[in-house]
């Protein structure tokens, strides 16, 4: 089946940065959308970016320019490459695929990665 796998995470001291991976496997008709969420305690998910396989990419209003994403088709492997990181940035990060699996391709499902923690100390 489909999986979505992200690393990258890890503990870093504000202003600095850090480079979120997300692969994407199995049995995959069109991947459609890869968008990076992430969700710190008590509060709910969030957008950060996402990617269509054109490139049009979007952006949370509170990335500012200091994030960004982008793939390596070949590998379908998604990034989110974060600088200049606050504590506010402190969650934890999910990878959402939107998939038209080999086994139903006349829709879209979504897949969710098991996230990976990011967290900024001050």
């Amino acid at each position: 089946q489909v999986q979505v796998v992200e690393s990258g995470g890890g503990l870093v001291q504000a202003g600095g940065s850090l480079r979120l991976s997300c692969a994407v496997s199995g049995s995959i008709f069109s991947l459609n959308r890869v968008g990076w969420y992430r969700q710190a305690p008590g509060k709910q998910r969030e957008l950060v970016a996402d990617i269509i396989p054109a490139g049009a990419i979007n952006y949370a209003d509170f990335v500012k320019g200091r994030f960004t994403i982008s793939r390596d088709n070949a590998k379908n492997t998604f990034y989110l490459q974060m600088n200049s990181l606050h504590p506010e940035d402190t969650a934890v990060y999910y990878c959402n695929a939107r998939v038209r699996p080999l086994t139903d391709p006349l829709s879209d499902n979504d897949y969710w990665g098991q996230g990976t923690q990011v967290t900024v100390s001050t």
